[in-house]
């Protein structure tokens, strides 16, 4: 997990520092867009005006404006191929209100066309400006002829800021043909013509280029410019209302530049959006995916060598405890191995010390040694662990159990026992069963036998053996080996004294037998090894 955070924060910060390498790049292309744009606008009406200047030249200079020569001037500055975006060229004279009829008498026999100023001068104003000539004239702009272009409020403000400064001067946004479903918005340049000799004093009229706000636009625009990227002209501030051409972008992003420059002495701004927004660019994409790609092949490859570097610990631990409990089934097995040895040879000498003779020994010893089998095989079945004290009794009186002059009551509850435990029990039982076959109540037919064991603690059971209806027990008797076995070798290894009492009824033995618990006797190779040598084992 470190490997793979540490992996995504590096990605994550070289996403971040491209994606603002991006942006800030996008900004300064956005903005150098923007600057052409503006740049080319610009140009266009400077052009524009030198045309009109040229235009209010030749007309001051001359005491008459035919149509014809108008026309050829028109003809000259080649309007359709160096003046893209302006509708073309005009002349509006200054025309009194007394004057009005007479020019329109002969405005229309020098065109040919019904010649009509409209509308008329209002009240308090006794001059109009009417359209007279107009190159190249299509059917839109002929339709603009004698309209008196002084009666807009919009047109007048430009045409007295143009008489004010002496420089061509563009209109707010405005319809450029009045009256007409088919009009387009736009704006007006205007260039006063004065009076020769009066110094900008007498104005005689105006050379106006009128301009259709999106051609304008678009007549800049290229896609090597441009490329995705939105652009907006405003007339004036960059609001909603002032808005008088666009070129949409792609995506809308919201991201924009703006700059604000002067056409024809009227404020505008170009504002330039760019269509790459909040998403990742491809480089960046293909970084993150990247990253992620090599912080999850990390954090793959590092769980893979981490559970691999577990799995060998776990099979390193597996073989120290396998190799630990070899070794301690080792030391156990020698334990038990001398315990049983010695128990025999315990068995062997008192057995030859007692027989009369050699084949008393060997039935005694082959007896015995068959008790300690009987009860080694009832702990190969537990595989050594506990051993049921009910199954040593059973497997100890079994010879007796189906003999039919035999009584035998076995009674008590659950307990088990550990495994030398039971070997010493077993060994005690054997003892007392082969002198009862002899002697005591397992002799005769009326013969009675009862076992009974109750628990005195937790940990410590005593076991009743008791006869009943055998020969009667003579009181002055001969020790023998079983006595001697009991006494002795049992109480010892089962650390509690052995009662046996020869009543003349019939034999009665007491013992009490260890419960402990398994981790007492399971893997006891340092508490084996410590009894190896203490005294008595």
């Amino acid at each position: 997990m470190i490997i793979f955070l540490l992996i995504t924060a590096i990605t994550a910060l070289s996403v971040f520092a491209i994606e603002r390498g991006e942006k800030r790049r996008e900004q300064a292309v956005t903005a150098e867009t923007a600057q052409v744009i503006a740049s080319s606008l610009d140009r266009r009406v400077n052009t524009s005006g030198s045309y009109l200047i040229a235009g209010a030249s030749l007309i001051s200079s001359l005491d008459a404006i035919p149509a014809d020569l108008f026309r050829r001037f028109a003809t000259d500055l080649r309007l359709d191929a160096d003046y893209r975006g302006s509708a073309g060229i005009g002349w509006a004279p200054i025309v009194s209100r007394g004057e009005i009829a007479a020019f329109e008498r002969r405005m229309s026999a020098e065109t040919g066309t019904d010649f009509t100023i409209a509308p008329m001068p209002e009240a308090g104003t006794n001059i109009a400006v009417p359209a007279t000539f107009f190159e190249p004239m299509v059917d839109m702009n002929r339709g603009a002829l004698g309209y008196n272009i002084y009666s807009d409020p919009a047109r007048r403000e430009a045409m007295q800021e143009a008489i004010r400064t002496g420089r061509p001067t563009a209109s707010g946004h405005i319809d450029l043909v009045q009256n007409r479903a088919d009009s387009r918005r736009g704006f007006v340049i205007y260039m006063p013509v004065f009076e020769p000799g009066t110094r900008g004093q007498m104005i005689r009229g105006f050379v106006y280029s009128p301009f259709n706000s999106q051609d304008f636009l678009d007549s800049v625009l290229t896609r090597e410019v441009v490329g995705r990227r939105g652009v907006r002209l405003y007339d004036g501030a960059p609001v909603a209302a002032n808005l008088v051409a666009s070129h949409p972008p792609e995506v809308s992003t919201g991201n924009v530049t703006r700059i604000e420059v002067q056409l024809a002495d009227r404020p505008m701004t170009v504002e330039v959006e760019s269509a790459r927004g909040d998403a990742l660019s491809l480089l960046s994409m293909i970084t993150l995916l990247f990253g992620i790609a090599v912080a999850s092949l990390s954090m793959l490859v590092a769980r893979l060598l981490t559970q691999q570097a577990h799995e060998d610990q776990a099979a390193l631990d597996f073989y120290a405890e396998q190799n630990s409990i070899r070794n301690s089934l080792t030391r156990e097995l020698n334990h038990r191995v001398k315990n049983t040895l010695a128990n025999v040879l315990s068995i062997v000498a008192l057995t030859r010390r007692r027989a009369h003779s050699l084949e008393d020994f060997a039935s005694g010893l082959d007896g015995r040694i068959r008790a300690l089998s009987a009860t080694h095989d009832l702990l190969t079945q537990s595989e050594w662990g506990t051993t049921p004290l009910l199954a040593v009794l059973e497997a100890e009186l079994a010879p007796y159990a189906n003999a039919a002059e035999a009584k035998l009551e076995l009674d008590g509850p659950q307990v088990e026992l550990a495994p030398n435990d039971a070997l010493s029990f077993g060994l005690a039982i054997h003892e007392l069963a082969t002198n009862a076959s002899k002697y005591g109540a397992l002799s005769v037919e009326a013969g009675e036998l009862s076992v009974r064991w109750t628990r005195l603690k937790d940990d410590l059971v005593e076991v009743i053996w008791q006869e009943a209806g055998g020969p009667p027990v003579p009181g002055e008797r001969k020790r023998g080996f079983g006595t001697e076995l009991i006494e002795k070798i049992v109480a010892h290894e089962l650390k509690h004294p052995v009662d046996l009492d020869f009543a003349p009824g019939g034999v009665r033995c007491a013992l009490r037998v260890p419960v402990r618990r398994p981790t007492e006797f399971r893997m006891r190779a340092r508490q084996r090894a410590l009894r190896e040598d203490a005294p008595g084992t």
